[in-house]
């Protein structure tokens, strides 16, 4: 068993699983890997229980019984990692839209440069993406302008989800208390660790949008991350974040 623990969120992700599961164990830097399904009608569970027998000490899946968001996909990933006592706690998506070689950049933050929070950044380092029509680049560059503003975090790229987290981190937030499920759920994980002082640094990468497989986007995690941040912001001025 590693140290480290790659969460992988899925619904329908079929066409993608196996080359993500297989290039993450790949890797020099030994990861764990636990896939938090919403029961995809298009046997991504099954596909992932065919590799399991051939990394059954490396390969783990939890399949909830209803798709009900990135947020709460994530929060069951992290109850289930610091119950397996990870040190190293890792958000990753399915489709390469995350290149997992970046995944040791993001480790060796946390391990060798003392961060508590590595994010895997589009634009800290100008605007790191490619596929994305410009609208799409634009919404997600000026919504981290946004949350910059709301939240005063120095941050250029707050609805990242490319991220490692040290176990502390996860043990000092009330995980019953993260609410939100897109975009907003990035941010409010990333204002909470800044809220409790946590050292967030982050990583330039390129994000490549996927090529196979369907995007979540949605006008409502839209709408959710513009109010929701206003939400935390008052939160955390009456000391209820």
């Amino acid at each position: 068993m590693s140290k480290n623990l790659v969460i992988i969120p899925t619904y329908n992700e079929t066409e993608n699983i196996e080359d993500i599961i297989r290039t993450v164990f790949a890797l020099p830097t030994p990861f764990d890997v636990l896939i938090v399904d919403d029961n995809s009608p298009d046997g991504t569970p099954w596909k992932v229980q065919q590799l399991q027998e051939k990394f059954p000490e490396r390969l783990f899946l939890e399949i909830r019984k209803q798709k009900s968001g990135l947020g709460k996909a994530y929060v069951h990933g992290f109850k289930w990692a610091l119950a397996k006592n990870y040190d190293y706690i890792f958000e990753m998506d399915a489709d390469f839209s995350h290149n997992p070689n970046d995944l040791e950049k993001l480790y060796a933050t946390c391990s060798e440069k003392n961060a508590d929070m590595a994010i895997g950044s589009r634009y800290v380092s100008g605007v790191n993406v490619v596929n994305w029509p410009l609208s799409r680049v634009l919404l997600s560059y000026f919504a981290s302008v946004y949350v910059k503003l709301i939240t005063g975090m120095k941050i250029h790229d707050t609805t990242a989800g490319f991220v490692c987290y040290k176990r502390k981190v996860l043990e000092s937030i009330n995980l019953d208390k993260i609410k939100f499920v897109g975009y907003a759920f990035q941010i409010e994980m990333k204002y909470r660790a800044f809220a409790k002082r946590f050292r967030l640094v982050e990583v330039p990468i390129i994000f490549t949008d996927r090529t196979k497989g369907e995007s979540k986007m949605s006008n409502a995690i839209i709408k959710e991350a513009v109010f929701g941040v206003i939400s935390l912001r008052i939160q955390k001025m009456f000391g209820k974040l």
